[in-house]
């Protein structure tokens, strides 16, 4: 969770909202890092989950994740719920919860729907209020007063 904060840190210091993700391989190896980057490449599925599972996948040569974990500062929305669904992540660790579009356990359970053909574990709340931190101190610094 330390290198996803870092990720966020340097996302936000880029101007995009501070999300980082990592993915875990197996042994616990780093095989992906990434921030969001959806304003600096004008792409809506730019995402720190997305470019983190696309670069794992690309790294093992295979989509399939199996094995592996996404590491992620904020809880996924809907879309990166579901590309870690797709991707068959064995495990989704976040730290701040996202009630207003997260869809791992708050607005949305995506990943724990029975009716799909995967179901990762999650593990919630890991360094929470530092993950929160970093984007209450983002958004404070944006709000019109």
């Amino acid at each position: 969770m330390r290198q996803a904060l870092a990720e966020a840190a340097a996302a936000g210091e880029r101007g995009e909202v501070p999300v980082g993700a990592v993915v875990l391989g197996p042994s616990g190896e780093v095989l992906a890092a990434a921030g969001n980057d959806r304003e600096s490449a004008a792409d809506p599925t730019g995402h720190a989950e997305v470019l983190a599972l696309r670069a794992a996948a690309r790294r093992r040569g295979a989509w399939r994740l199996d094995g592996c974990t996404l590491v992620v500062t904020l809880e996924p929305c809907t879309m990166c719920a579901g590309a870690a669904v797709l991707a068959r992540v064995d495990r989704i660790v976040y730290g701040a919860v996202d009630e207003k579009g997260g869809a791992v356990g708050s607005l949305w359970d995506v990943v724990r729907d029975r009716r799909l053909n995967h179901r990762p574990e999650v593990v919630m709340g890991v360094l929470a209020e530092e993950a929160a931190a970093v984007l209450k101190k983002f958004f404070g610094t944006r709000r019109i007063r």
